[in-house]
């Protein structure tokens, strides 16, 4: 199994950034077109990306510092919903915030499309927590 880690500065405090990891309207304005959350440990996690059904509970709800998600796909025999994890480390900064995306226990088949993926949504987290509206994302999966 393999690990991505991902990170963003953000002009945003960590308070506002949070927001953006626990509520439907805050992941649907950076990822994904519809989201049902419960932000509570062992809450549904539930985000639909691109036509893909992302599906998991939440393991860890620290605010403002730490979100901790199981992630899979519905319908995956590879990455099935709940089998690999995503955590959300927030860190005040002089600017806002550092958020640290690590994304473990993937599939080697799944690593290059979860790259791509969290390298597109991590920039528009990034957008989205500091206020801007963000067009409708056209992203798809790399083959």
């Amino acid at each position: 199994m393999a690990e991505h880690r991902s990170s963003v500065e953000i002009a945003a405090a960590p308070e506002r950034v949070f927001e953006y990891l626990i509520t439907a309207d805050g992941i649907t304005a950076w990822m994904g077109d519809w989201a049902q959350v419960e932000p509570t440990p062992g809450g549904e996690f539930s985000v639909n990306i691109a036509g893909y059904g992302a599906r998991g509970t939440f393991l860890e709800v620290d605010r403002p510092r730490r979100v901790i998600v199981s992630w899979g796909f519905e319908g995956s025999a590879t990455l099935p919903p709940g089998s690999s994890t995503v955590s959300f480390e927030l860190t005040a900064t002089a600017l806002g915030t550092r958020v640290e995306v690590v994304h473990t226990d993937l599939p080697e088949g799944e690593v290059a499309g979860h790259v791509d993926g969290w390298q597109h949504f991590v920039g528009r987290l990034a957008l989205a927590a500091t206020g801007r509206n963000l067009p409708a994302d056209d992203w798809t999966p790399s083959a």
